[in-house]
C-alpha cells in the first residue's frame, strides 16, 4: 500500500513513467527502473548504496513509511555530522529523489529545509607543459599510452576506458565519444603523435581478441539491446575495447564470462602513487 494522501509530506502518485513490479523486493524494483532508464552499472551501485544508507539511518524503516522529513534529516546529517562535500550530498539527494519519484511513485515536495554542504570557491590547479611532461614520463609503460591519450584528447577516465575500436578514426584523425557525460556523443581530435602508438595498441588487442575467439570467448558487453538485435556483434572486432582488461571476468548483470575494459582503479592507483 502507498502512503495515504492525508499525510502532508506524501503527495499524489505521478501518472507517467515506468512502474516496477510491486512483487519484487525494493532493491530489485530500483534496478528494474534503472535498467529501463539505461543507467550505467556504476550509477546503479551508487544510487542503491545511498538508498541503503538512508534506510539504515532511519532504523531500517521502509521508504514508503517515510517522506520529506526523513529525507531532510538524512541530508542534513550528511552535511552537519559527516561533513561531506556538496557534490556528495547532491548525489545522495539525486538517489533519494529517484527512489521516491521513479520507483515508489511518490512526489516529494520541494526540498529546501535541509542544511546544504558548502561549496567554497576554489581556483583550478592547472599543470604547466613541463609539469605534464614530467607526470607522463613517470607513468609506467603499460599505462603510458592511455594517460597520454586522455591528456591529448580531453577524454574523461571512463570515456577512455570505454573506447571501442570502431570509434577510432585514423583517416579523419578523430575519436568519437559514445554516451559521454549526460549520455551525449561528441567528437574529439586524435593527436598525430599518438596515431602510430594507438595503431600498435590495436594490433596487440587484435592478437588478444583472436586468442579469446580460439578459446570460445571473445565477447564484449554491448550497449542497450544491441546484443539481441545483432547476436554476433559482441564477437566482432569493431566492438572490442581499445584498452581491454588483462583478465576475463563475469558480467554482474547477466553472469556471462567476458573481457571487460581495463579497471579504472588501476589507472587511479598509478596516478596517485609517489
Amino acid at each position: 500500500m502507498l502512503p495515504s494522501s492525508d499525510e502532508p509530506q506524501r503527495l499524489k502518485r505521478p501518472s507517467e513513467g515506468f512502474i516496477p513490479n510491486p512483487k519484487l523486493r525494493l532493491q530489485e524494483q530500483c534496478r528494474e527502473v534503472m535498467r529501463f532508464k539505461r543507467f550505467s552499472f556504476r550509477t546503479e551501485e551508487t544510487y542503491w548504496d545511498w538508498i541503503k544508507r538512508f534506510i539504515l539511518f532511519h532504523g531500517k524503516r521502509h521508504p514508503r513509511e517515510m517522506g520529506e522529513a526523513e529525507v531532510t534529516a538524512f541530508l542534513t546529517h550528511l552535511a552537519a555530522q559527516r561533513n561531506v562535500a556538496a557534490s556528495t550530498q547532491n548525489q545522495a539527494l539525486c538517489a533519494l529523489l529517484f527512489l521516491y519519484r521513479e520507483v515508489l511513485k511518490v512526489q516529494l515536495p520541494w526540498l529546501d529545509g535541509f542544511e546544504r554542504a558548502s561549496r567554497p570557491p576554489r581556483m583550478p590547479v592547472v599543470l604547466s607543459k613541463s609539469e605534464v611532461q614530467r607526470v607522463l614520463a613517470a607513468v609506467p609503460g603499460p599505462y603510458q599510452l592511455f594517460c597520454r591519450l586522455l591528456y591529448g584528447t580531453g577524454l574523461r577516465l571512463m570515456e577512455g576506458l570505454r573506447l571501442r575500436v570502431k570509434d577510432v578514426d585514423f583517416e579523419r584523425g578523430q575519436i568519437v565519444v559514445r554516451d559521454g557525460k549526460g549520455f551525449k556523443d561528441r567528437v574529439t581530435m586524435l593527436p598525430e603523435r599518438l596515431a602510430e602508438p594507438l595503431r600498435a595498441q590495436l594490433i596487440r588487442v587484435n592478437a588478444l581478441h583472436e586468442r579469446d575467439l580460439a578459446a570460445g570467448l571473445g565477447a564484449v558487453m554491448l550497449p542497450f539491446a544491441l546484443a539481441q538485435k545483432y547476436p554476433n556483434a559482441e564477437h566482432e572486432w569493431a566492438w572490442q575495447w581499445v584498452f581491454p582488461s588483462p583478465v576475463i571476468s563475469v558480467d554482474p548483470r547477466g553472469g556471462a564470462s567476458r573481457r571487460h575494459h581495463a579497471n579504472e582503479t588501476s589507472i587511479q592507483r598509478v596516478m596517485t602513487k609517489d
